[in-house]
């Protein structure tokens, strides 16, 4: 092994490559033996021959040259280190790292030989760097810093031309691709979307409704949030209590004749038929598209793919009719989803459409009778026995300003009655595993917890489209009654505008009279 070592030394020439400090991409040739290696205050590597036996300032070590080798011996009590280890005496090899001093400068150790000229090629540039990352000793941030910058010197002072040209031309050709794959991302993108937009965008509708589902571990945040505090209906009608007794009175006569609504409707071909319905896999899971959405399509081998809604409804008259917002009884028209479906040859059909009301179990189906053409109000006409439903009465009287107002409804849903029925009511359904929009709302009217929600606010403006009241609602409330204190509807709730102080809109009494005139001339014609 030695024989072996020594003959690969014939012909050699050693060097240091100073790879960290002052002299760094330096190169610094050991000739002759032995080479005293001094670092001086500025953190140079010089190299002297030293008489035997003196010393000067900064000696740290000695390089010798013998048949095995070149070896390196430190000067007592001077710290050098070679790749990574604190060393006193050391054999070194070809690209060994030597580390002079506790704050360097790090250089390397190399062997050439005399008939071949120093080459830099990329391999060995990102080598010495990531030797440098391994031994150096300095904090890893700092030894990140310095092994960046001394890859970007290197590959920029020593590398070939050749090379730099490579480099130029491989950039060049890297950002003429990416740009021409953006491009075509970009075309496949518009042709995906003007292809399928409208469907996207309805399933989009649908993972909505999806998420806005009941889930169990909805059930379960639920249970918490009423074991930290009391339902928030009891609160309201304690405060509208507190305020009046007349308040009590027009919410406990009223409500009866205020229904919860709930609906789902779905997109149908118009030629052939055909819904849209959910792709499944052979484990009946849906499919999902790669942005997020549920899988549509007409020939989809799933369910129908439904858009379920809420909404609240009171009667009117002799209580056979029933008065929402034409956005609760058209629900897609309001979803700005899917506003160009029509245009691919899909109409909305309505799956199902059903309300409940406070005191009965059973739902009741109900079917869109009239709209209005001008104005957010819609009349329905519902299955029900003849005088199962007490009207309310259309207010006679003026509105004015500051004037007090109830708005009664079924905002946010589902959710709100779950939150009157209380902490037990919900541990029951997780305990029943019943988390389905439909079933939900059926054990509620089971159980008598179908019941509406009721706020006090007063009138702040009014016109002859609609009247603005502070009165406390949110969606799901839409199409509720909006009361006097005499229980007279003033107006019916449709819009919500948080951004103006927590406002909300009806519609006026008046443009509900002219409605019910309207499809009382149709019925008689």
């Amino acid at each position: 092994m030695k024989g072996e070592h020594s003959a690969t030394l014939t012909g050699t020439i050693a060097a240091l490559e100073h790879i960290t400090g002052p002299s760094r991409g330096r190169v610094t040739w050991l000739e002759g033996s032995p080479i005293d290696l001094i670092l001086g205050p500025d953190r140079f590597v010089r190299i002297a021959r030293l008489e035997p036996g003196k010393s000067v300032p900064g000696l740290i070590a000695h390089i010798r040259r013998s048949a095995d080798g070149f070896e390196i011996e430190a000067v007592e009590g001077r710290p050098v280190w070679v790749n990574g280890h604190r060393l006193a005496r050391h054999t070194l090899t070809h690209r060994d790292m030597i580390e002079f001093g506790e704050g360097g400068p790090l250089s390397r150790f190399c062997l050439y030989r005399e008939d071949m000229p120093m080459r830099r090629n990329l391999g060995e540039i990102l080598t010495d760097a990531a030797t440098y990352l391994r031994v150096s000793r300095q904090p890893i941030l700092i030894r990140i810093a310095k092994m960046t910058g001394q890859v970007l010197r290197r590959l920029t002072r020593e590398s070939t031309i050749l090379f730099k040209i490579g480099v130029v031309a491989a950039i060049v050709f890297l950002a003429a691709l990416t740009f021409q794959q953006y491009r075509m991302n970009q075309l496949l993108q518009q042709q995906v979307e003007s292809s399928a937009s409208r469907i996207e965008d309805f399933s989009r509708a649908v993972a909505k409704a999806r998420d806005e589902a009941l889930t169990a571990n909805d059930l379960a945040a639920l249970r918490h949030e009423l074991a930290q505090r009391n339902v928030l209906t009891e609160e309201r009608l304690q405060e509208l209590e507190r305020h009046t007794g007349a308040s009590a009175r027009v919410i406990a006569q009223s409500a009866p004749s205020i229904v919860f609504l709930q609906g789902a409707y779905a997109f149908r071909e118009q030629s052939t038929g055909r819904f849209l319905r959910h792709v499944i896999d052979d484990d009946g899971r849906p499919l999902i598209s790669p942005l997020g959405q549920p899988l549509l399509t007409l020939d989809g081998n799933g369910p129908v793919a439904e858009r379920q809604f809420t909404g609240t409804a009171f009667a009117v008259g002799s209580g056979d009719l029933l008065v929402t917002n034409r956005h609760v009884a058209r629900p897609w028209e309001n979803d700005a989803n899917i506003v160009g479906m029509a245009e691919q040859d899909l109409e909305p059909a309505m799956r199902k459409f059903i309300f409940y009301r406070p005191g009965r179990p059973q739902a009741v189906e109900v079917e869109l009778l009239r709209v209005s053409d001008d104005v957010d109000l819609a009349l329905l006409r519902h299955g029900d026995e003849p005088g199962a439903l007490t009207g309310l009465n259309l207010a006679a009287a003026e509105v004015a300003s500051g004037m007090a107002v109830i708005v009664m409804g079924y905002p946010t849903g589902l959710r709100s009655m779950l939150a009157q029925a209380g902490e037990s009511f919900v541990e029951k359904l997780q305990q029943e595993e019943t988390t389905g929009f439909w079933a939900i709302a059926a054990r509620l009217a089971e159980v008598g917890r179908i019941a509406p929600l009721a706020s006090r606010g007063i009138v702040s403006q009014f016109g002859p489209e609609t009247i603005a009241y502070d009165a406390e609602t949110t969606h799901g409330g839409s199409g509720g009654p909006v009361l006097d204190l005499n229980g007279d509807v003033i107006a019916v709730n449709t819009a919500i505008l948080p951004q103006f102080g927590g406002s909300n809109l009806g519609v006026p009494v008046a443009r509900v009279r002219s409605l019910l005139e309207q499809a009382a001339m149709i019925q008689t014609e």
